[in-house]
């Protein structure tokens, strides 16, 4: 759990506002991990296979995109992964009085 607490002296709206920037944030990440799965459902459905079959069992070779193809699936993987952490990270703040 994250605890935010945010102070201000000066302006009154700060919480609603850091609260507003953390949301759009979050949608933000939301549309991007919408994005990233789209394009590892492509790779699966392209080449029959799961992502976890392909990163266990497959080489570049076995893409008809080669090294190419191979760097982009895993690179889709990674960025979901990166992508999911941070949501979570987001979705775990709690906002202090």
């Amino acid at each position: 759990m994250i605890r935010l607490q945010i102070h201000s002296d000066t302006q009154e709206n700060a919480l609603d506002l850091i609260r507003s920037a953390i949301t759009a944030e979050a949608a933000r990440l939301e549309l991007g991990l919408k994005t990233t799965e789209r394009h590892i459902r492509a790779f699966e459905e392209r080449y029959h296979t799961t992502s976890d079959a392909f990163m266990g069992n497959m080489a570049a070779e076995d893409l008809d995109g080669g090294d190419a193809e191979s760097v982009a699936w895993a690179g889709e993987l990674n960025l979901r992964q990166r992508i999911a952490a941070q949501l979570e990270t987001l979705k775990d703040i709690q906002y202090a009085a």
